[in-house]
């Protein structure tokens, strides 16, 4: 009788593990599966984000002809443009291929505020406190926004993550940002809702030895990617006691290093820009490759008068075609003497092209 109790009891026993221990999470793996298998098969019939291309084209035939330039006296209008030789050698729009859905350009414009934390000489970033700052960049996306309503703004946040110095310290004449400062300017960047680009001054260094360090970085979807060959020190000189350049080879080589990114992390477009103000700045120019990833601004950052800001942009930018352009405007330096005065929003969008990217410094 005590045998029949204890093998009833078992029974009883393992009957209960197998209802509650064994048999659900059997079927909770098995309604999983199924639930995976739907959710590929959705996936696999939902359509893949596509570019407007029309849209597409239709912006850049108005950035690349400017129908306000067309009909404007100002003095940013190329002289006989459409007459001459570069003009007919390298037609605007430039040839670039279509970017992927998602991409930023050309259908907003960046409005960017640069500089570093550290220093209040090199931009407005390190100029005021971060309340201030961003209330002053916010009044200029608001004025860009009133001056072409057609073109939304993004505000960006330009930080120097590595600067160019005057001393050796390792040898390279830079100096990288620790993460604690990335992580300011990417705080402020989410804050205003907007973009966060990681500007490289290389110094003595490259940019094979300096971009890998801020992968992690772009890898976030809202993180772009600028270069400033005035401080890329090729012919070994201190950085400041000359201007110094990079090749196409070097901005290709940054944008197949962003056209990593993209592909491996399944992300949007991003942007590079590059700074330009003379010609030797950046060395055949007409080389750089943007890609179906990565979108290229070439930047006039050059300072001085309005008619001087004018040549320059002429001279660097419009006369050699990459993909997108943008300029810098000074708060301090578009001031020196004898210039009275800062261009004006109008007057940048009379520029040809019309930049899609504005920078303050």
């Amino acid at each position: 009788m005590r045998g029949s109790i204890k093998v009833a009891a078992f029974l009883f026993i393992a009957a209960f593990a197998i209802f509650y221990f064994i048999l659900p999470p059997f079927f909770a793996t098995s309604y999983s599966r199924k639930d995976l298998v739907l959710s590929s098969v959705a996936k696999a019939l939902t359509p893949a984000p596509m570019l407007d291309k029309p849209l597409y084209d239709k912006l850049m035939l108005m950035l690349a002809n400017n129908p306000r330039a067309a009909t404007s006296t100002a003095s940013s209008t190329p002289p006989n443009a459409a007459t001459s030789t570069v003009a007919k050698k390298y037609l605007w729009p430039a040839d670039a291929p279509y970017p992927n859905a998602g991409a930023l350009l050309p259908f907003n414009r960046i409005v960017a505020y640069y500089g570093n934390f550290y220093s209040k000489a090199m931009g407005v970033l390190g100029e005021y406190p971060r309340g201030e700052m961003i209330a002053k960049l916010n009044r200029e996306v608001s004025k860009w926004n009133a001056a072409d309503p057609s073109t939304p703004v993004i505000p960006a946040i330009q930080y120097i993550a590595v600067t160019a110095q005057g001393s050796a310290g390792d040898g390279k004449y830079r100096l990288r940002m620790p993460n604690s400062e990335i992580d300011k300017a990417l705080d402020i960047a989410n804050e205003m809702h907007g973009i966060l680009i990681l500007d490289v001054q290389v110094g003595k260094s490259t940019l094979e030895e300096e971009l890998p360090k801020f992968a992690s970085y772009l890898k976030l979807p809202n993180v772009h990617l600028g270069i400033d060959p005035e401080f890329s020190m090729k012919g070994g000189e201190k950085p400041g006691t000359v201007i110094g350049t990079m090749d196409a080879t070097d901005v290709n080589y940054a944008v197949n290093f962003l056209a990593n990114i993209v592909k491996e992390n399944n992300l949007t477009p991003k942007i590079i820009i590059v700074h330009r103000f003379t010609q030797h700045m950046v060395t055949n120019s007409t080389k750089i490759n943007p890609t179906q990833e990565v979108q290229v601004v070439m930047d006039m950052d050059g300072w001085g008068s309005p008619w001087h800001k004018e040549k320059a942009y002429l001279d660097t930018v419009y006369e050699y075609p990459v993909q997108f352009t943008g300029i810098k405007l000074f708060y301090k330096n578009d001031l020196r003497a004898p210039s009275t005065r800062m261009l004006t929003e109008n007057e940048v969008l009379n520029l040809r092209p019309i930049p899609s990217y504005i920078q303050y410094q």
